[in-house]
């Protein structure tokens, strides 16, 4: 598409090349911004909000797993390997969404694909809700890793096409703080719902009504100006923009996105692997930013954050739960200064600061882990009710069971009745193969690989482990946390 000539330009210049002063909506001599570049007014900072709330149902999504797995694992007696599967399903979504997600948004638009990915969401938890068996609860999560995809593509566009040029890297950093305040509220809801009966089915449903008052908001803010301008209707664009910006004249601001659309499309999918304009070197250095994002080991303390606490010594679920809750909150209180702070410190800084002091606090994590006998005997075995009920018993007395396992308090009297060593291994309960075998729990050695009462581990090293995970967290945020961001607010370039 040939760029329109802006005339206008130089008649707004005085010989000295400064701004004539204006009248009306013009800014004064000497403004810092340009015409195109002001209007940031309520309905633009409304609009951002309300597609920004796709971050938090995002962040919610992704910190959720780690209190909904301690109960799930229990009520479907899932192995390890299915508790793996039921959290990288979502991944899994995410990538199939990945593939097709940039297609999508520019034939229907940035505003369709935020409404989709609401309705996507709403129906993957409803799924998730009514699932009783491994493989509906396989699919829930990769329609939720659908919708979590395809608006974390959506919402960052949208917002730096409906973001004035000055206020675009602040608006569109809203996504990236709304994302960890909804990891924040995740960890909240899995400690609220940690002792409640089917608890990671209300956990689920919490997010619902949020998505389906999110589309329903978004059907009624304007399509992206950029987007409309792509399909070729300007007048659309013209009265979109004299919407968002306040003003009645928006012929420059439409200009240059015009001119940066014929920019966009000098380039190809292989340019990026070529050395033309050094796209080489950019896309290898954000693949490498990304890989070790991933590699770091951060995704995982967000999926099974309360797994590893409970492995420490955090007994409970609630307990686990609880701790797991600090990991939001310090990843809240890193990301907005570091989101904030990032343009003027420089993101190399963050970046070297925040990967010394990851190096030194998962060391320091390891060198601590070495020493606590971890509970592996709730993770990677079958979790049925009986030796479910039981393990609890083993570790943590049959006070703990609940009002409702008579039974299974008699039978842990019964047991305990015989021989405070019943549980332990005799003579006769090893095997030619050298297998140990529980008595009356069908339980062997290696689904049974370390039985250590939680009062054995010092308290000293349990919150050292706690503090050093915390450390870890924060300097994620404060070094490779801010590279999103950044990603975002340099993208946001091309829009100028």
């Amino acid at each position: 598409m040939v760029p329109v000539e802006n005339r206008e330009g130089p008649a707004l210049l005085n010989p000295k090349g400064r701004a004539a002063e204006t009248d009306g909506s013009g800014a004064a001599s000497g403004s810092r911004h340009p015409p195109g570049a002001r209007g940031c007014g309520m309905f633009t900072l409304l609009s951002s909000v309300t597609a920004a709330v796709s971050g938090l149902l995002v962040g919610y999504e992704l910190g959720l797993i780690s209190g909904a797995l301690l109960q799930i694992r229990a009520l479907l007696a899932l192995t390890c390997h299915e508790q793996e599967m039921v959290v990288s399903s979502l991944l899994m979504g995410a990538l199939l969404a990945s593939l097709t997600g940039g297609v999508l948004i520019d034939r229907y638009g940035r505003r369709a694909a935020i409404i989709l990915s609401s309705c996507l969401l709403g129906l993957g938890s409803l799924v998730l809700i009514l699932s009783s068996s491994y493989t509906v609860l396989i699919a829930g999560r990769v329609a939720l890793g659908v919708s979590i995809s395809l608006s974390s593509i959506a919402t960052c566009v949208y917002i730096a096409e409906i973001a004035p040029q000055h206020r675009r890297g602040l608006l569109v950093s809203l996504n990236e703080l709304m994302i960890v305040i909804g990891i924040l509220f995740a960890y909240i809801s899995n400690y609220a719902f940690a002792n409640v009966s089917h608890g990671w089915k209300y956990m689920f449903g919490l997010v619902i009504p949020l998505g389906i008052l999110q589309a329903i908001a978004m059907y009624f803010l304007p399509p992206s100006p950029r987007f409309l301008v792509m399909k070729g209707h300007e007048e659309a664009a013209s009265k979109v923009l004299r919407r968002l910006r306040a003003v009645s004249d928006t012929t420059e601001e439409l200009t240059g996105i015009k001119s940066s659309l014929k920019d966009e499309y000098q380039y190809s999918l292989w340019d990026l692997f070529r050395s033309k304009d050094n796209m080489r070197t950019r896309i290898m250095i954000g693949l490498t930013l990304v890989f070790f994002v991933q590699v770091t080991g951060q995704p995982n303390i967000l999926f099974y954050a309360s797994t590893v606490l409970k492995s420490v010594g955090f007994q409970s679920n609630e307990a686990a739960s609880l701790a797991s809750t600090g990991v939001g909150v310090v990843k809240v209180i890193s990301t907005i200064p570091a989101t904030l702070l990032v343009d003027h410190v420089g993101s190399k800084t963050f970046l070297c600061i925040g990967s010394s002091v990851m190096a030194a606090s998962l060391m320091t994590m390891g060198i601590v882990n070495l020493n606590i006998p971890m509970n592996f005997t709730n993770i990677c075995r079958s979790h049925s009710p009986v030796n479910q009920s039981l393990d609890e018993s083993v570790f943590y007395g049959p006070g703990n069971l609940s009002a409702g396992d008579d039974t299974l308090r008699e039978l842990y009297k019964e047991l305990t009745a015989r021989s405070q060593s019943s549980l332990m291994p005799m003579r006769n309960d090893v095997d030619k193969k050298g297998v140990t075998h529980l008595p009356n729990t069908g339980l062997s050695q290696a689904q049974y690989q370390i039985v250590t009462d939680p009062a054995d581990v010092p308290a000293f090293l349990k919150w050292l482990s706690l503090a050093s995970l915390l450390v870890y967290v924060a300097a994620f945020s404060i070094g490779l946390g801010p590279r999103q961001a950044c990603e975002e607010r340099m993208a946001t370039k091309f829009y100028k």
